[in-house]
């Protein structure tokens, strides 16, 4: 379900040039940030190379990419 958010132009405009670069689109540049967040608030001793491990072993088991038979 989509929900319609105001945000600030520098926040967008900020969103816009990290999703370039990361080949993302700027609404899921907006959602990566966030649950970057998410985890750094709930485990606030993780460094942010953990952090990144985490989402991006969540991204290969959603993506099914290592299924082991």
């Amino acid at each position: 379900m989509s929900v319609n958010v105001k945000l600030s132009e520098s926040l967008v405009a900020q969103a816009k040039r990290y999703a370039q670069t990361q080949h993302r689109s700027v609404p899921k540049q907006i959602e990566y940030w966030s649950r970057i967040g998410k985890i750094a608030e709930e485990n606030p001793d993780l460094p942010f190379s953990i952090i990144r491990d985490i989402l991006i072993a969540d991204q290969e088991e959603s993506s099914n990419e290592y299924q082991f038979d």
